[in-house]
């Protein structure tokens, strides 16, 4: 995941996300490889970014750019309901409001993204002096990821997913053919597996759930996978 980095001193490069669950996991099953979640923090090729981060009082030097797009954008079309959406906007970049946090029907979404302004993007506005755990953490938040987590003796890996996205896809985040053979997968609680001694203890104490396709992962969730290919 791309960070871009606008008024900030944050260190430029990849940088390994403190996450104390997976500390813990690694402590607890002492594995042979850890995979823990990397940030990539960016200043210049903000495009490419996945978020943003901004001071405060460098908002505008984010805004600007959509300002100057959507209002070329607004002045060209003859759409009516495209030029009320794009006015609606720009009252927001003029209140120095980024763009993600508004309201927008999933058919004005297609519109704004096809015009990719830069603070459609999730962006955490910065006000207050914050360590850089803290922003990232919070930054995560801001793009709605949550991480669930594979264990064991061999590897325990941190995965960020889209907060409540589906097991299948959450399979397939781990490997393509856990997605394509997908039949069902076990589910324990974080703080259910720290109160055990691994996954046979957990079932034995039914505290791992069986679930289907359409099971949505919640933040914490540790999964295996059960499938045939």
């Amino acid at each position: 995941m791309k960070v871009g980095s606008i008024g900030l001193d944050l260190p430029e490069g990849k940088v390994k996300y403190h996450d104390d669950r997976f500390l813990e996991l690694v402590k607890k099953c002492e594995p042979l490889k850890i995979t823990p979640f990397y940030l990539e923090i960016i200043r210049d090729d903000l495009v490419h970014a996945d978020a943003l981060v901004v001071a405060a009082d460098k908002i505008l030097d984010l805004l600007i750019y959509d300002l100057e797009k959507l209002e070329t954008r607004r002045d060209r079309t003859d759409d009516a309901a495209e030029k009320a959406l794009l006015g609606r906007c720009l009252e927001m970049l003029e209140a120095e409001e980024p763009l993600c946090d508004g309201q927008f029907s999933p058919a004005e979404q297609a519109l704004l993204k096809a015009l990719a302004p830069l603070s459609l993007k999730p962006t955490l506005v910065v006000a207050e002096s914050l360590e850089l755990d803290d922003i990232l953490t919070r930054v995560l938040e801001k793009a709605g990821l949550v991480f669930f987590y594979t264990v064991g003796k061999k590897e325990v890996h941190a995965w960020p997913t889209p907060r409540h996205a589906d097991i299948v896809t959450c399979a397939g985040k781990i490997h393509t053919d856990l997605a394509r053979g997908f039949i069902k997968a076990d589910i324990v609680r974080y703080e259910d597996f720290l109160n055990v001694f691994n996954m046979q203890e957990a079932r034995s104490k039914k505290l791992v759930r069986l679930v289907d396709r359409d099971y949505h992962i919640e933040d914490g969730d540790i999964v295996e996978i059960r499938f045939n290919v």
